[in-house]
């Protein structure tokens, strides 16, 4: 007979599915690891760190040869890292951002495990890796995983700390953690993780978190832990104001990091301006967090009512700092809807504790239905993918769905609660797995700039340079094994009377060498589309032609 704490039955299905459903989810979130890199920003972050694995200069952050000050280096030092050891290639770029986000899903756990119990951590932990927007930054990888995996793992150590006579340990790996957050993403970051703590404190009325010693250490450590950071930014800019930096001389990198890469683009007052919507996260939360997200406001719902009852809760911190980075995300000028990444992690702790405390029956048949819609929803969408997309990998597609559309049937019903959310997981697998072995393989297709290097790569390898003339591509540049140089038709007349160059143009570049007095031999014809971009007319097969536009490659001579 068993005994009244494991009646539950989410809980008792959580004991006997989670291992095989997080080994699941952590294996179709890796399928995005073999998935050529997305133009444009994830290909000019590996061009970045490409850079600094060929120079070996790990200070200057240089793009195409200019100096670049939009993002701090910490991501950049991991990937070139990952290029000595690896190779500069797809996985080399993308597996450290995997291994960071993988390390969010530990702290995740932790987290949940050491504030709650174990099955809000296990149900803490299917959500993050069912998390649409966690899965998508996985294929596109850019600076989120690796800033997920630090401010989590920041909180947790935090969180010990705070709550321990010995917290030496834990201070300093957090303030570690939450140093390389601020080297990977700027000050900002240090709202997620201490401002969750404030809130936590005010509602608590912990008063004596505010004068504690361990704060004023935990700052002077971040302070150190921040210092490589600042020192490049003072080598490479402030020792140096007659770079042109925005279009202007006198630019200091510390103030840059400190203020205007974030204030500034919270004010919209600095070099990188946006124009901001207050409900833009509103909804963009409602896809990004599925198939979790409108539980997510449910559970929102139910955190603001336990505070408003002065209920003690097990902790505030994820509610406190997710709720609070949500509202300056969404007060913010520029907004990107990747931006909300960093604080799913506890968006999935106290969505998961809510659940999880749910008993009554008629919540349970709003949950079973609510998810329910959502399960059609995903499968809807995928059939009209399949529909007007028509990926090569057709057949693979159609066994995809099927497959998954039967476990979401007749799999985990015994239960409302636990059909709810097997069934979510499922379904939402099954998107996942359509995307990374259907979708994306054949949008990649359309990314004229690596389609074009494999070639150059492949077919000319008596060429010792290729350059780029009237189009800019960092997928053409990470991908291609010759030396990329840049410069003007000049630079390029110099460098083609002395040996053949390959050139990676469009049209009109095309043209323009043949005016210019190029010689040329047939150019190799790419179609191009911006793949971040989809529009219903290029998904469309029947009118994608219609959107196409084409690159090309050709060898050059000047005599």
């Amino acid at each position: 007979m068993l005994r009244s704490k494991e009646a539950n039955p989410l809980e008792i299905w959580l004991n006997k599915w989670f291992y095989l459903l997080l080994g699941i989810g952590i294996f179709v979130n890796a399928t995005g690891l073999f998935i050529t890199i997305l133009d444009s920003d994830g290909t000019l972050y590996a061009c970045i760190a490409k850079t600094i694995t060929q120079t070996g200069d790990f200070i200057n952050l240089k793009v195409q040869g200019m100096d670049w000050l939009d993002k701090p280096h910490f991501p950049f030092w991991m990937a070139a890292i990952s290029y000595k050891i690896f190779g500069i290639n797809t996985i080399a770029y993308k597996l450290p951002a995997f291994l960071f986000w993988l390390m969010g899903c530990v702290y995740t756990y932790q987290f949940a495990k050491k504030a709650y119990s174990k099955r809000v951590a296990q149900l803490s932990a299917l959500m993050y890796v069912t998390a649409t927007h966690l899965f998508i930054s996985n294929n596109d990888v850019r600076a989120e995983p690796y800033l997920t995996g630090l401010l989590i793992g920041a909180v947790y150590h935090y969180y010990l700390a705070a709550n321990s006579k010995n917290w030496i340990k834990d201070m300093l790996i957090a303030s570690f953690y939450t140093g390389c957050a601020l080297m990977t993403k700027g000050p900002f970051i240090l709202i997620a993780i201490g401002g969750g703590f404030i809130v936590e404190w005010i509602i608590k009325k912990d008063w004596k978190q505010f004068y504690s010693i361990k704060w004023l250490v935990a700052i002077v450590l971040v302070l150190l832990f921040t210092l490589p950071e600042l020192y490049c930014l003072y080598f490479q800019f402030d020792l140096h104001p007659e770079k042109i930096v925005f279009d202007k001389t006198g630019v200091s990198g510390v103030r840059f990091f400190w203020w205007d890469s974030q204030f500034g683009r919270f004010f919209n007052n600095g070099p990188i301006r946006g124009e901001g919507d207050k409900f833009f996260y509103l909804h963009t939360i409602i896809w990004a967090f599925l198939p979790w997200s409108l539980l997510f406001y449910m559970a929102c719902g139910w955190k603001i009512k336990s505070i408003r009852e002065r209920s003690r809760l097990h902790e505030y911190i994820t509610f406190g700092g997710g709720m609070l980075m949500f509202f300056v995300f969404s007060m913010s000028k520029f907004q990107l809807p990747h931006y909300i990444n960093v604080i799913l992690p506890f968006f999935c702790v106290f969505t998961a504790q809510y659940v999880l405390q749910i008993t009554n029956s008629s919540i349970v048949r709003v949950v079973r239905w609510i998810q329910y819609v959502l399960i059609v929803a995903m499968f809807l969408v995928m059939g009209l993918l399949l529909f007007f997309y028509r990926p090569e990998q057709y057949t693979l597609a159609i066994a995809i769905i099927a497959v998954t559309a039967t476990g979401s049937l007749l799999l985990f019903n015994k239960d409302a609660l636990t059909g709810a959310i097997g069934k979510s997981f499922i379904a939402v697998i099954g998107v996942f797995l359509f995307l990374n072995t259907c979708i994306y393989p054949s949008l990649m297709q359309y990314q004229s700039g690596s389609k074009a290097a494999a070639f150059v790569n492949d077919r000319f390898t008596d060429v010792g340079e290729a350059t780029m003339f009237n189009e800019n591509s960092y997928s053409f540049t990470f991908y291609s094994h010759k030396p990329i140089f840049f410069g003007n038709i000049d630079t390029l007349k110099a460098k083609a009377k002395v040996a053949p160059v390959i050139v990676y143009t469009n049209k009109q570049g095309l043209d323009s060498l043949k005016n210019s007095g190029f010689s040329t031999n047939i150019p190799k014809a790419f179609n191009f589309f911006h793949a971040s971009e989809l529009t219903g007319t290029f998904i469309n097969y029947r009118t994608r032609e219609s959107e196409l536009k084409q690159h090309y490659v050709v060898k050059v001579l000047y005599r």
